[in-house]
């Protein structure tokens, strides 16, 4: 068997891995492994072929990390609303109690439960209707549902 039919065989075999991941990186090194298969057609001894394989590899793989698909977003999953459903739910406060730190608490009646409450900083402790704008453990902390910014 010829060395680029190795080189193309290989890189479509990481190809159709790629559909099962997802990622774009075993695409990345299938261009790297094109690129080794385009060099031993050109006649390149093993030596230029992995060479050029691993130099195309990287380059491809550096610029998908570069790119906006490889870069990882981060969110904060206390606030983030897709990894809590009760992120952005409403809920009454009759009172709020003392404070706690410097924080506004309150204990209040949520899904069936009681739940310790937390004023968020740019919010007025007065009785109302509030969003949830974080879950920390077992504390919700809450701003007022007029400016609550999600």
């Amino acid at each position: 068997m010829s060395e680029w039919i190795a080189w193309f065989g290989v890189a479509g075999v990481l190809v159709v891995l790629e559909m099962f991941t997802g990622t774009f990186y075993l695409l990345m090194i299938a261009i790297g492994l094109v690129a080794g298969g385009l060099a031993a057609l050109a006649g390149g001894g093993t030596a230029v072929q992995l060479a050029v394989a691993g130099i195309a590899g990287a380059i491809a793989t550096y610029g998908l990390r570069r790119s906006k698909w490889g870069k990882t977003s981060r969110r904060d999953a206390q606030r983030d609303p897709n990894v809590n459903l009760d992120i952005g739910q409403t809920l009454v406060v009759d009172e709020w109690a003392g404070q706690q730190g410097g924080v506004r608490t309150a204990r209040v009646m949520y899904r069936g439960a009681m739940w310790d409450v937390e004023l968020d900083a740019h919010a007025q402790a007065r009785p109302g209707t509030y969003v949830i704008r974080e879950v920390r453990g077992n504390r919700l902390v809450v701003a007022e549902s007029g400016t609550a910014n999600l």
